[in-house]
This record gives C-alpha cells, structure tokens and sequence, in this order.
C-alpha cells in the first residue's frame, strides 16, 4: 500500500512506499536510477543489486512504465543535490520494487520545452495530462471553483442544478438537438443556459440562486470559446430592479479572484462602467482592453472642409495613434495594412512623425492646419504613427478596433500579470440581423427595455426599435467578454410587445415561452442576474492565450473530440428506435 507521495515525503529515515511513473532511467554501471514521477513531483531512487531481489527486472525498464518502490529515505550525497526538484536532497534507496504496468514508448512528447502538437496532444490527452503544467492546472481549476462556492455561499446564495434535457429557445447560438425515443418527431434541446429555469426559480421563491452550470452551444470554435460544452457561473437575484446591484455584489467575487486567487494586480480599483454607444466609439470594440490607452480619435470636426478625396467623402473619419511605431518597416506595415483590409477597409493611411515632421504619401494633401489639429487631436510625437480609418461609422470602429488589439499584441502592451476590468452596459435591445436584412433581437428576448413597454409601444421606425436600450451588461477582462448579464422581462405584456414590433404574435410567444410567461402571471418578482465563462476568466487569470489548455477533455479547434473520436456514426437500430432516417449524400 502506498504510504507516502512525493510532496508528503519530510526527513530522512523514513521507510516508505511510493508509486508513480518513471520519468527517466539512467544506469550507471550496475546502479540503476530512476525519476519516480507522480503527481506531486519527482523523486529519485536508486535500485543497487544487493539491495534488490529483482534488479534483473529493472534493467528493462523504461520511460512511463508504472511501479511501486519500497525502501529508505537518505540524503543525497555532497554535490549530487538536485536544487530544480523539492525533493532535490533526499532520494529513495529501493528495497523492493514492482511493474504494476509496462508502457509502449509514447506517441507524444511529455516535455515542456518540445511539446507534440495540439492535434496529438488532443488524441491522446490522457497522457497529455501527465505534464507537469496539465496536473498543476487540474489542480488550480479545482481550487478556483473552491474559491468561486466559498464566495456564493458566503453571500447567502442557493445552489440549484437545473435540467440537461430542456426546450429549445432562441438564445444568440445554435441548439443541440437530442430526438425523443418515447415522443417520436419530437426533440429536446441540451441548454445554452439555464435561463429560463433560474427565472422560474426566482418565481418559485428562491431569493439568490446559483450554479456552476453546463452549457452546450453549437458554435464555431476560437481561441477564446469552447466548442460544444463549458461551464459558466449562473446566478439570478429576485426583488431587484437595477443591474447595479448585481454588479456591485458579484464584481467583488472577480476582483478577490484577481488579487487573491491568481496573485495578480487590478490596474483600477474601481472597475468603470462604460456605456455601449463608447466603448464602440472610444475603443472599436463592446470588450474594450483597457491594460494600455491607444484610443480612437474622431477627426470629423478637423476634416470637415478636407480636399483629400479619402477623407472627404468618408461619413466617418478616426485615428489612433501609436506610439514609437515610427521604426515600423514598410512590410510591417504593409502586413497590418492586410488585417485592416480583411475588416472591411479599403487600405491602412497613416502619417509618420519623425524628425521633427511628417512623412506619408497623404501628408501632401492634408493643410497645414488639418496637420496641426490632427498632431493635436491624436496628441501624436515625434516616433509615432497615426493610422486613420475612413468610411461608414460601423465599419471604421470595427477596423481600428482591430489595429488597436494588432498594435497592442506587436508591441507587448497587454501585461498579463496586470488585469483590466470594466462593466460595459446600456445595450441596444434590438440590433440588425447578421445579414443587415431585419431588426432582432440584440442578445436575447429575457432582458428588460429601458422604458419598459412605454418605450416599446412608441417605437414604429426601425430607428425607433434601434435606439432602445436593454438594462443589460457585460463584465470584460483584458479584452475578452467574461459575463453577460441583465434585469429581466418579467411582465407577459412587455415579453408580447417585445416579440410583436418584429412581427411575431402571441401564439408564437407562448409556444416557445409557455411557462415562463403562464409563471409571470402569478406575481412573479422582478429579477436580475448574470452569468460568468469559468474557463475563460481561469484562461486569464492564468496567462494562458488558448482557452483549450485549462480543459481536462477539451474539443479540437474543429470541434472534434480526436480522443474518443466523436461525433460518430451510429448504429441504424438506434436510429430506427428514434424514428430517423438519414437522407444526406454524405459524399
């Protein structure tokens, strides 16, 4: 029976039994030494013929082969010390040893510094998780949602667990469909949240409800998002009536992770609140990073009565101004020029400040005034560029937005031991469609309208429905979004209006929203909550840049599980059992 681990192992002279893996085996001329890996660390033995019944034996071994080591704690001898390991003093003399299981050597590599690539480290994961980094991020992952229960229950909130099988609703992203066997024709739909179900809960009586819940969303991959399933931190509060009483309880639970969890130093206090309508303005983007300044600058005014083509007919011009870019080489700028185009932008101007003046193919058609009010404006200097964008409001956002992200990551401006936080609110709550073609919805139809149905009644343009805002929020860390939040529509007649102004009726409402809607009729309380991504907040409280890394079983980039090789075909008794037919030419 195993008696110690390597991190429980504290003196010499201790008789122990430890098992693990053998890291490395070194055989130095009839003494053989082995690193003893386990999930603590490292230890070394020396397995020496007198000592060792079967040392035959462990001349065959090899790299991962588990075993079982009995023997005595001694101090290493004067100069073999190993000071990179904690057990770099001591090492295990072996009494008895034993092959609990052999091993193939590995497909992959379990060294930091030579990584195998992510399509086989994802194949096989299960040895993956043998590195060091994985068993220590396991372990943090674990006490990182220590962390998070010990803050709810210490606010006095109710853990709830919610359905896996629920109804489909129209929530942002595609359902996963799961057809009935027993209701043929008929599906559930695996939730993107539990929404609807913590709202009913708020109905049912219960005051502050959480849950670290699963979620399941059937959208495109990225670095930042989980394919298929995550985990977030839902939470809802009854009898509230202002978002920024949840803000101001559950921002406390970020910035306790921030400084006592990860170690790292918030760059405000105080965490601002920016209006939508800004952060799209000022930063290009609704998840602004506000660890380094580089904001946009509107030039309207100064260009007003322009003669430079470009800028003249623009309905929008904007800067930003990077500093000490004036080094920047030509295919270096051609290269961000290229990301610019792929965001909608006809090209990349700019004006380089160096000298004392100012060199740019565009200098010559901008006055000497237009020049002046620009360096003032952008607070431009000499070693700096500033890069404009020009064209429709929307589109130039989106572009300098993107440079600023580009620019930042060029010149190492995002200090990941340095975490920025800012609640971005006043959402729109009706937004164009995706193909620009309808009014929608702008994230989903459980928030409440500013004016509530006052303000919906008195909208009949689009302009109208577009200028409404939703009382909702997002919380953003370090340029990505990490919750969501808002007040709730709670009224049936307010859920009605919201759903009729784009052209749906009752019987739809009820069809998709039927308990909800017949709960709220039995004076449901107002409410309002939000919810948390879990990996993506441990994502940056641990520096890591892909979101797969801190996942024990995570999907691939293209939504494949390459370890248990899904999704999968499935037998044709099953399908007959669901009453499906496949009519696809897969071919």
């Amino acid at each position: 029976m195993r008696t110690k681990t390597t991190s429980t192992i504290t003196k010499q002279g201790e008789q122990v039994t430890v098992k693990g893996w053998v890291n490395s085996r070194r055989d130095h001329g009839g003494v053989i030494f082995i690193d003893l890996r386990d999930d603590a660390g490292l230890l070394q033995v020396v397995i020496q013929p007198e000592n060792v019944a079967n040392f035959s034996a462990a001349e065959h071994l090899r790299d991962e082969y588990a075993i079982a080591v009995t023997g005595l704690i001694r101090e290493r001898g004067e100069g073999l010390e190993n000071p990179n390991i904690t057990t770099g003093k001591i090492e295990l003399v072996a009494e008895t040893f034993t092959i609990l299981n052999a091993s193939k050597p590995l497909p992959i590599s379990l060294n930091e510094a030579n990584k195998s690539s992510e399509e086989l480290r994802l194949k096989y994961r299960y040895l993956d998780l043998r590195r060091a980094k994985m068993q220590e991020t396991l372990k943090r992952r674990a006490k990182y949602l220590s962390f998070i229960r010990r803050f709810m229950e210490d606010q006095e909130f109710l853990e709830v667990q919610t359905p896996i099988l629920a109804n489909s609703s129209p929530e942002g992203a595609r359902d996963f469909l799961v057809p009935s066997r027993i209701h043929a024709g008929k599906f559930y739909a695996l939730p993107q949240a539990p929404q609807q179900f913590k709202q009913l809960l708020m109905v049912g009586g219960v005051d502050k409800y959480y849950q670290i819940a699963p979620c399941f969303r059937d959208e495109d991959p990225r670095a930042d998002r989980l394919y298929g399933d995550f985990y977030q931190l839902d939470v809802e509060r009854a009898f509230v009536e202002d978002g920024e009483e949840i803000r101001r309880e559950m921002e406390v639970l970020i910035q306790n992770l921030v400084k006592d969890f990860a170690g790292k130093d918030l760059v405000s206090a105080e965490i601002p609140r920016i209006a939508y309508e800004d952060a799209m303005n000022i930063y290009g983007s609704d998840k602004p990073d506000l660890r380094f300044g580089m904001t946009l600058v509107d030039l309207d005014e100064t260009l007003a009565t322009t003669e430079f083509a470009v800028f003249k007919n623009a309905k929008k011009v904007k800067a930003i101004c990077v500093k000490g870019a004036a080094s920047m080489s030509r295919s270096q700028i051609d290269h961000f020029t290229e990301i610019a185009k792929k965001e909608g932008a006809g090209g990349l101007a700019y004006l380089t400040f160096v000298d004392g003046g100012i060199k740019s193919p565009i200098a010559k058609f901008l006055s000497e005034t237009e020049l002046a009010e620009i360096t003032a404006k952008t607070g431009a200097e000499d070693g700096d560029i500033v890069f404009f964008g020009a064209g429709k409001p929307a589109t130039v956002n989106k572009v300098l937005g993107r440079m600023r992200n580009e620019f930042a990551d060029f010149y190492d401006l995002k200090d990941k031991n340095k975490v920025a936080l800012c609640w971005v609110v006043d959402f729109p709550f009706y937004e164009y469609d995706e193909q620009n073609r309808k009014v929608d919805f702008g994230h989903n139809p459980f928030s409440l309208p500013k004016g509530g149905v006052a303000v919906l009644e008195a909208a009949k343009t689009d302009a109208d429905k577009l200028a409404i805002k939703a009382d909702q929020y997002d919380m953003v860390m370090n340029g990505y979004e990490i919750c969501s939040g808002a007040v709730r529509n709670y009224n049936p007649e307010v859920m009605y209006k919201a759903f009729s102004i784009l052209g749906y009726d009752e019987h739809f409402v009820e069809e998709k929203f039927g308990a909800m809607l017949e709960a709220f009729k039995f004076g449901a309380p107002p409410h309002a909550g939000c919810a948390f991504g879990l990996e993506r907040i441990f994502m940056v409280l641990t520096g890591e840049d892909n979101i797969r890394e801190v996942v024990a079983f995570p999907k691939s980039a293209a939504g494949v599980d390459l370890m248990m090789a899904s999704p999968s075909d499935v037998e044709p008794k099953q399908l007959s059992e669901l009453k499906l037919v496949l009519d696809i030419d897969f071919d």
